[in-house]
């Protein structure tokens, strides 16, 4: 029997997004009779959002999909700002210029996961920077500043982290709580938003906001919360060896993207299956079932399903076959290319591929025999690659890096 009344919170719940609701009881009902409108922040610091922020994406998608109504905060605002959540060190201070490209930029992938428009339960882009530019700060301090006790700002778990190392936290980056709890009023307000979500994380933010607009006479407001995501050997979501597993085709190429999927952990493969696909729960859970060498087949439906809602069906189809074709001994067309002229050594070639991050790294994994030219393993780091005109060779580092050496 379902746990819940609402379509939203079960299908949140079945799919494991849940980790804290502030009143779960109320919001529940409210989703059941209404028209939920929800919205997650996120802050423009690059001009891609990477795989961390994805749950959080598809916490929209399952708000969009079960006719509520999503509203993608951009912190263009806050931005200018940092958030310190998760963070040990100050944030990089952006430009307007800066922060609009990022936005334009980073909006393209949202574009694919949800519907824009004016309807009822379509999604909406907006900029926080609309109400707080134009603050007055005196006006700011006297009507919002009585509502947040330093004291209580001193528990945060983001700002005890800074302190604890004794790393700085300036009063610019200490402003950021009240200023999202802020953006919440502001939302309930102009856009009739009554529900937050956000990773763990921002649990203390988002309760600051929901208490901020009970105090200042505005509705009753909730908030929902995902579980601190890792991988099963607990590491950082989207973050890999070689850096950010980016959203964005232009910041990280699709073949890229796909095999981060194709080579997830054994252990992830259902959570990731639930959180970030669009597949029905039953065949879900057939495809965690299978198991040796079959749990790759569930890789690749998980790989192929993320890839597809992020950068399209023809992106997804593009990078199996390119994986279908190195692995079985040819070149695939979506692999990384490199020209290496009239000859490259082979460290340099294999830094400059992307493959190791210097020269020393490049000779290391040379000396474990882990790096082969057309499959075959070299062994000497002063080897000089040489490609003949209209030809090609495929160098590959490990059973998983694969790229193409042309002339």
């Amino acid at each position: 029997m379902p746990a819940y009344r609402s379509e939203l919170l079960n299908v949140l719940d079945a799919r494991h997004y849940t980790h804290q609701i502030t009143d779960a009881e109320s919001l529940d009902l409210l989703a059941s009779q209404n028209v939920v409108t929800g919205y997650v922040g996120f802050d423009p610091t690059a001009p891609s959002l990477h795989v961390g922020s994805l749950v959080q994406i598809m916490l929209l998608r399952r708000l969009q999909q079960t006719g509520h109504k999503p509203l993608v905060v951009m912190g263009g605002g806050t931005g200018k700002v940092g958030d310190p959540s998760g963070r040990d060190e100050s944030r990089q201070l952006m430009t307007d210029e800066v922060i609009a490209a990022n936005i334009a930029s980073i909006r393209t992938v949202f574009e694919r996961l949800l519907t824009f428009g004016d309807g009822p339960t379509d999604a909406v882009m907006i900029n926080n920077d609309e109400w707080l530019s134009g603050l007055n700060y005196v006006d700011f301090l006297r009507d919002i500043g009585p509502h947040f006790t330093i004291n209580r700002m001193l528990t945060f778990d983001s700002v005890k982290l800074r302190l604890d190392r004794e790393q700085p936290l300036t009063f610019l980056e200490f402003n950021y709580m009240i200023l999202q709890a802020y953006d919440f009023r502001e939302l309930a307000e102009r856009y009739g938003c009554r529900l937050q979500m956000g990773g763990s994380d921002q649990w203390g933010n988002i309760v600051n906001g929901i208490e901020l607009t009970r105090r200042t006479g505005g509705p009753e407001l909730y908030g929902f919360t995902t579980p601190l995501l890792t991988t099963a050997d607990g590491g950082k979501m989207g973050k890999t060896a070689n850096g950010a597993v980016w959203l964005n085709e232009d910041m990280l190429p699709g073949y890229d993207f796909w095999q981060y999927w194709r080579n997830v952990d054994d252990r992830d493969v259902g959570r990731f299956l639930r959180l970030f696909t669009d597949i029905p729960l039953d065949e879900i859970e057939r495809l965690e079932r299978l198991e040796g060498a079959e749990i790759n087949d569930a890789k690749v439906a998980l790989a192929n399903a993320v890839t597809t809602l992020v950068r399209g069906e023809d992106a997804a189809a593009k990078a199996e076959e390119t994986a279908r074709e190195t692995f079985a001994g040819g070149a695939g067309g979506d692999l990384p290319t490199l020209a290496v002229g009239e000859g490259m050594a082979l460290p340099a070639a294999l830094t400059a591929i992307g493959f190791t991050v210097s020269n020393k790294e490049a000779k290391r994994k040379i000396a474990e025999g882990a790096v082969r030219l057309d499959d075959e393993v070299q062994s000497d780091p002063g080897l000089v690659l040489t490609v003949e005109a209209g030809a090609q060779r495929r160098l590959s580092l490990g059973r998983k890096k694969h790229g193409i050496i042309v002339g």
